[in-house]
């Protein structure tokens, strides 16, 4: 539902930067993936957690 919704939203309009970084972390481990969205770590790429910070902000809402 996390990522979903940024793909919803945001692909069309997504730089080719973003879209490979979300493309390299759907690749990574889903517990990996848990602790970044969840916030109990922080994602070791910052453009990975910039948009796991978008799809919280956006799941928030």
């Amino acid at each position: 539902m996390l990522l979903g919704g940024w793909l919803d939203a945001h692909w069309r309009s997504a730089s080719a930067a973003q879209r490979a970084a979300f493309a390299e972390l759907l690749e990574q481990q889903d517990p990996d993936l848990w602790a970044w969205c969840t916030g109990r770590s922080t994602a070791p790429r910052s453009d990975w957690q910039a948009l796991i910070d978008d799809f919280r902000a956006r799941a928030a809402h």
